[in-house]
C-alpha cells in the first residue's frame, strides 16, 4: 500500500537563493516549524540525523543535488511496516522565481491506518514549512 503527499509553493527568488536557505540546517530551529533539525554528513547512501517535530529519525539520504534536490528515506523499525521516501525538490521557472515542491512517498502495512493523519496533520505540516521557507527566503 502506497499513500503520496505532493505540496508546492512559488518563491520569489532564485533556486540558489531557496537552497541556500534550505540546506542551512543549522538555522532550521529558529525557522522550520516541521523539520527542526538535520546534522550529518551529506553523502547519498549514508544516514543522517532528523528531528521532525520532536521525533528523532535517522534515514538514508537518497538526493543531495545543490539548488535542486534533496531526499531521504526511513523506515519504522525495519522496511515495509511504514517507510517514507521525504522529497524537496526546486524548480527553476525561468522568471526569477523558484517552484518548490516538498512531499513524500508512504509505503508499508500501516498505511490504511494513518492515511486521515498523513493527508490531515502532515500534508498541514509541509505546506506550513512551505510558508515559512517562502517568507525567509523572501525577506
Amino acid at each position: 500500500m502506497a499513500h503520496q503527499i505532493n505540496t508546492e509553493i512559488i518563491i520569489n527568488a532564485s533556486p540558489e537563493k531557496v537552497w541556500a536557505v534550505l540546506s542551512n540546517f543549522k538555522e532550521y530551529r529558529n525557522w522550520n516549524p516541521f523539520v527542526n533539525a538535520i546534522s550529518g554528513d551529506m553523502i547519498v547512501g549514508k544516514k543522517i540525523n532528523i528531528i521532525v517535530q520532536g521525533m528523532k529519525i535517522k534515514p538514508e539520504l537518497l538526493v543531495f543535488e545543490k539548488n535542486k534536490e534533496l531526499r531521504w528515506v526511513g523506515h519504522l523499525l525495519v522496511n515495509g511496516i511504514f517507510d517514507g521516501e521525504h522529497f524537496f525538490i526546486l524548480v527553476d521557472n525561468g522568471n526569477g522565481t523558484t517552484t518548490f515542491k516538498h512531499g513524500e512517498i508512504f509505503k508499508g502495512i500501516l498505511i490504511p491506518m494513518l492515511k486521515n493523519f498523513l493527508e490531515n496533520k502532515m500534508k498541514k505540516s509541509y505546506l506550513k514549512m512551505n510558508e515559512k521557507l517562502k517568507e525567509l527566503v523572501e525577506k
